[in-house]
């Protein structure tokens, strides 16, 4: 019996299987397998490359944000591309026009967002069909997904849920954050499992259910702690360790062909926003503010940050772009994004705005900043640096580099004189 079999024989036999306490250890021990055969098939079905992007979807990342473009086809993706960006993807009344990843930069706030369309993808996405690896495999690597529905369709099709499913199959969790769970595996010492809150989700017996689940892995030593009340699910995702969390934002397009009640039905769904991009409702032109535009800032976590310089006003033109998901808000962060140089020399930082209790605010390196808060990094003055550990290490490499350029530049010379 093939993986996939197996599969659907202990999908049939949870959809049997009654959920009450008494059947919870049961129903984690088939969730266990049922992840750990996905895991497998996923894996046989890329030839073991981790189901990585093919021709046509090797995207270089570029801008302060990514967000892919996921959805069934002829939903408007490609329309909504063109007009989120300046480039021009194939538009056409036939299902399957994009057949490739298409790139486009959407310029708001001073941020460049890049803008992934993907081909449309259908039900079994997640084990291949319509290049659905390729698809899904992009949606990976960005920082948020921007989910396309046609509003009209979205009543009979429930397209919105087979894309949550598919998305689930393959690790990708929608609005969701890591369970607060400490696993670490061992070489000896047996399994060890502990929490700090009374677990509900686990049945009456939790301990059995993770001993039963890690079992399944094939883990003999670890050690678990529990800081929250985590679900069968949760715990499986936890010991396989490669699922990823993304915002995610569902747009129902096309509003213009449904009811008013219909509308606000949609509307009011969690983290939904709805809209017609042939009406242009919710949806202004590329370089305009719009309803869409705000959300897709709002869930990517951005934050512009104003640096000024000693006695001189701050640049209030060309902002730098932090994010939550890469590499965070923080001062240290604004460093890093700015010079490797400035982060090492850091000595403190002036701040003004939202996130200041005064103005300036002297604060450190681990800083929490806000949007549109104007900040000078001050640096270590001579005296200070001397005093660091590791001041003759870094005066002895910049010496090295100095001479290693300078002897190379006199032996250009040399070349140059000699030919």
């Amino acid at each position: 019996m093939g993986a996939t079999e197996k599969i659907k024989e202990i999908e049939a036999e949870m959809s049997r299987t009654q959920k009450n306490k008494a059947t919870n250890y049961h129903l984690g021990t088939l969730k266990a397998k049922l992840a750990r055969l996905r895991s497998e098939l996923l894996l046989e079905g890329s030839g073991g490359g981790g189901g990585g992007g093919g021709e046509g979807f090797d995207v270089a990342r570029l801008g302060d944000a990514r967000v892919a473009l996921i959805g069934f086809p002829s939903v408007g993706k490609s329309t909504l591309l063109s007009v989120l960006t300046a480039t021009e993807s194939e538009v056409a009344a036939y299902e399957f026009t994009t057949l490739t990843c298409v790139p486009g930069t959407l310029h708001y706030k001073g941020s460049r967002i890049q803008v992934l369309d993907l081909p449309g993808i259908i039900e079994g996405a997640a084990h291949g069909k319509g290049r659905g690896r390729e698809v899904i495999a992009v949606a990976r690597n960005a920082d948020a997904i921007l989910i396309v529905l046609d509003a009209g369709k979205e009543g009979l099709n429930r397209h919105r849920e087979i894309l949550e499913q598919e998305l689930e199959t393959v690790g990708i969790r929608l609005n969701k954050r890591p369970p607060d769970v400490t696993f670490k595996k061992k070489t000896t010492g047996g399994i060890k499992f502990a929490s700090t809150v009374p677990l509900t989700k686990l049945g009456p017996e939790p301990d059995k259910v993770a001993m039963n689940i890690l079992r399944e892995y094939r883990v003999s030593n670890a050690d678990i702690l529990a800081r929250e009340d985590i679900s069968v699910d949760e715990l499986v995702d936890v010991i396989v360790g490669n699922r990823v969390y993304k915002p995610c934002l569902y747009f129902y397009n096309k509003i213009d062909t449904i009811t008013i009640e219909e509308i606000d039905q949609l509307a009011r769904m969690e983290h939904s926003c709805v809209g017609s991009v042939h009406k242009h409702y919710n949806i202004a032109g590329r370089l305009e503010d719009d309803v869409l535009k705000r959300n897709i800032w709002r869930y990517l976590g951005l934050t512009r940050i104003y640096t000024k310089r000693k006695g001189q006003s701050p640049d209030l033109a060309d902002p730098t772009v932090l994010s939550k998901i890469r590499k965070g808000t923080s001062v240290h962060s604004l460093c890093g994004n700015i010079s490797t140089q400035m982060l090492r020399d850091f000595n403190f930082a002036l701040v003004w705005g939202k996130s200041a209790k005064h103005s300036p605010q002297r604060c450190g390196i681990t800083h929490q900043l806000l949007d549109e808060d104007v900040v000078q990094i001050v640096t270590k003055t001579n005296s200070q640096q001397k005093q660091d550990k590791n001041y003759q290490k870094l005066v002895q490499n910049f010496s090295d580099k100095y001479h290693k350029k300078k002897a190379e530049a006199k032996k250009q010379k040399q070349r140059k004189l000699g030919g």
